[in-house]
């Protein structure tokens, strides 16, 4: 009887066993997740020089520098 509560119980071997299984999938995710943050802050990092504000202006607002002529090609 103590062999299957050594095995199976709340505090058993199989237990432990799936406690290490999901911790290393959680070490996994969080690596992860700190690769996608680290990626995040170089774009905002990025997105904050007078360069990329320009960019975004021209294409997604269609800005203009003055004296430039504006062609605006649409695809069918």
């Amino acid at each position: 009887m103590a062999l299957l509560w050594g095995l199976f119980g709340d505090y058993g071997v199989v237990s432990r066993i799936r406690l290490e299984v999901q911790h290393h999938l959680l070490l996994e995710r969080h690596a992860a997740l700190e690769q996608d943050i680290a990626l995040n802050r170089q774009r905002v990092h990025q997105a904050r020089t007078p360069e990329a504000v320009e960019k975004v202006a021209r294409e997604k607002y269609n800005f203009r520098k003055p004296g430039e002529t504006l062609f605006i090609l649409r695809q069918h």
